[in-house]
């Protein structure tokens, strides 16, 4: 999606990208060091919010001098902040491009989450997210990735990509290893998430999801200081994560207040995941979306 030629082209617009607040690659989460106590903030790091993260956004766009964006993206949870983003700064922002996202994390987006953080719980080395010193609680994190990965994917996919293929026989051997392709594959997604995310950062992530609703009472109130906006709301027609109909929800408010809006479901068989692969329908939408504006 980015290069020379794509949609965000480097030689057209200038792109910015950061890490999110509460995340482990850089910017300050549970992992980073508290100058109070030289030590890392662990569960002292405040709970944070989408909303939190879009702020710390805006203190970087300032920072850079930054005074129009030509357009805010991103898809599931980027989803969201680029939601909170046109509600927060809508004198600032042109057109957004919320993809596979949702105004809000459903009954259903809570439930996996928490199940996902109970699974970091219950590691005896997570130790109330004081591991740092120690052995991290590595088999919690790889069964709450394992969880969440599976959400991400959709049964025709994976029918498509494992089925119901063994590993490394011809005939069922009847034990407790793994003998399903699709068995090995999720360990192995596991095993190399544990190797570059912090458990913390995975509990305050998923938490920060869970608190978002943009919708409050109304979702129409919401959206009607948008007006001269552009939206392009995507979904994918596999996502059951966050469905075409949470797509169509904020579609139909946008129309409601006259805001400009196009969408578009992809017919996509990779599930929610879809938006990691690579899509030439995805990227023709996007790319003549970006191009139908006068820069």
């Amino acid at each position: 999606m980015v290069g020379i030629g794509k949609p965000f082209d480097p030689s057209k617009y200038f792109i910015i990208c950061a890490n999110i607040l509460g995340s482990c690659y850089g910017s300050t989460g549970p992992s980073s060091i508290n100058p109070k106590n030289r030590k890392q903030y662990r569960l002292e790091f405040p709970i944070i919010t989408i909303h939190d993260m879009i702020r710390t956004m805006k203190l970087l766009i300032d920072d850079l001098g930054v005074k129009k964006i030509l357009t805010v993206t991103g898809a599931s949870m980027g989803g969201m902040q680029a939601l909170d983003w046109a509600i927060s700064y809508p004198e600032i922002t042109q057109s957004v491009i919320p993809i596979a996202t949702a105004a809000y994390a459903t009954t259903l987006n809570i439930a996996l989450n928490e199940v996902q953080r109970n699974a970091i719980y219950s590691d005896p080395n997570w130790n109330k997210g004081n591991y740092y010193y120690g052995y991290p609680p590595n088999l919690g994190l790889q069964l709450a990735r394992k969880i969440g990965h599976i959400t991400y994917l959709s049964e025709e996919s994976m029918k498509q990509k494992f089925g119901r293929n063994l590993q490394d026989n011809s005939k069922f051997v009847f034990e407790f290893d793994k003998e399903f392709e699709v068995e090995s594959y999720l360990q192995y997604k596991s095993d190399t998430f544990i190797k570059r995310f912090d458990a913390n950062s995975y509990l305050y992530i998923t938490k920060a999801i869970d608190y978002f609703d943009i919708k409050g009472e109304n979702l129409n109130i919401t959206f009607n200081q948008l007006k001269g906006m552009k939206f392009l709301v995507i979904s994918f027609s596999s996502d059951w994560l966050y469905p075409t109909t949470q797509s169509k929800e904020i579609v139909k408010s946008l129309k409601s207040n006259g805001i400009e809006v196009s969408f578009v479901e992809i017919d996509i068989e990779y599930g929610h995941d879809s938006f990691l692969i690579e899509c030439q329908d995805l990227k023709d939408v996007v790319f003549n979306f970006l191009n139908s504006f006068d820069i």
